[in-house]
């Protein structure tokens, strides 16, 4: 994924049970808190926007239709009749 050349900075508010235990989850990663959550912003949009992707392309499909063989002999009406 691209990443933009300049960053800007957000502040987020956490418990500090949460903050005690990213630094400590970030300590193993060998990263900061920033990072790990730059990470899984990461993530999550990467994931949202190939979920679009995945969607478009399959509503492409579904407008196009498939062809599942077979030739259709007897009209609606006759299939219909009483």
């Amino acid at each position: 994924m691209a990443q933009a050349s300049k960053k800007q900075n957000v502040t987020v508010s956490l418990t500090p049970q949460t903050i005690q235990k990213a630094k400590v989850l970030a300590a193993k990663r060998s990263t900061s808190i920033s990072g790990l959550l730059a990470e899984q912003i990461d993530v999550l949009v990467g994931a949202e926007e190939a979920y679009e992707q995945a969607k478009r392309t399959a509503l492409a499909l579904l407008k196009k239709g498939f062809h599942m063989g077979g030739v259709i002999s007897v009209s609606r009406a006759e299939l219909h009749e009483r």
